[in-house]
């Protein structure tokens, strides 16, 4: 019952009510309270974040990113990319600043990219986005059109998404992502 009582407390106070003086009839348990807190926030962070409105932002945001990477546009994928993140592409895998070097520079150009078919989950602060696509790129000195299904991993920081991993795994075209 006290437990019940102080999650409900908990609520009105993150709801922004002010509670002027409280009387318990047991002592406080502070380390308690501020478990179930957090317990609070991590259980309403991902009944939030499962919605399929973020599920449809991650979504954007990744199909932003492949107009972004066409317009070598590295300010805008900086912040995008996580500081952690790794890049994993048919002739190896690198991290973040080696992939804006590569954006960059043109030593790999994503000329066009086209969205066959896509699919997104978001589990609490993470999200996966699956992508179907036909690439047409200017790699070292060559153009190239090749079929890839993308996998992408995001992470919420704060209120923002950061692409953690993409992976480009090579696929025939009658590949098809599972719903």
């Amino acid at each position: 019952m006290v437990l019940v009582t102080v999650m409900r407390i908990l609520t009105l106070l993150k709801s922004g009510c002010k509670i002027v003086q409280l009387k318990f009839s047991n002592p406080i348990d502070h380390a308690e309270i501020n478990n179930r807190n957090n317990h609070f926030d991590s259980v309403r962070a991902a009944v939030l974040a499962q919605s399929p409105q973020e599920e449809q932002k991650v979504i954007d945001l990744s199909q932003q990113k492949w107009e972004w990477m066409a317009d070598k546009n590295v300010e805008e994928l900086a912040p995008l990319f996580h500081d952690e993140s790794k890049f994993v592409h048919m002739s190896g895998a690198w991290k973040k600043e080696r992939e804006l070097e590569i954006i960059e520079s043109g030593s790999i150009w994503y000329k066009n990219t086209t969205v066959h078919d896509t699919d997104a989950e978001v589990i609490g602060n993470a999200a996966v986005v699956w992508s179907r696509i036909t690439l047409e790129a200017h790699v070292r000195g060559t153009d190239v059109s090749n079929e890839f299904t993308t996998t992408e991993t995001f992470i919420k920081e704060g209120n923002d998404w950061k692409l953690l991993a993409l992976t480009f795994s090579s696929v025939r075209d009658t590949h098809e992502i599972e719903h």
